[in-house]
């Protein structure tokens, strides 16, 4: 496979990856204020992205994916909240164990992350394209 193939190809997984951890990091935030059904139930837990790399052996290059979607085993926080559907006998509800600030930080990072793979399959595009116009003109 040709080095700007290759690029495109390993920028594209980035991209498929990057994708995949704001959309998880988006549900985070929705349900940063999800309780339970019923009084003492578990509210939502945080969602979390293992990435890892691949090996594409029939093009010989190395790219990243989302091993894992896995659950964050972190407690939950209890409030105080008794006219709450979902607080138990003493009044105290399971809150999420989602910190939006930590989410909002992940989202930045994913984003820029998502921003860099884009600019290099710009960039690999218009590398292409000038070759074919080299090309083209020979």
């Amino acid at each position: 496979m040709d080095p700007l193939s290759a690029a495109l190809k390993i920028a594209g997984s980035g991209l498929e990856a990057q994708s995949t951890r704001l959309r998880v990091v988006s549900e985070n935030i929705a349900n940063a204020r999800s309780t339970g059904d019923t009084p003492g139930a578990d509210p939502y837990r945080r969602k979390t992205v293992t990435f890892g790399a691949e090996m594409d052996r029939a093009n010989g290059v190395t790219m990243v994916g989302v091993k894992k979607l896995g659950q964050d085993t972190g407690k939950f926080v209890e409030e105080y909240d008794p006219d709450n559907p979902a607080a138990d006998q003493k009044g105290y509800v399971k809150m999420p164990n989602v910190n939006v600030l930590v989410e909002m930080a992940d989202m930045r990072e994913a984003n820029r992350s998502y921003e860099a793979n884009l600019q290099t399959v710009r960039q690999a595009r218009d590398l292409i394209s000038s070759t074919i116009d080299l090309l083209k003109n020979q």
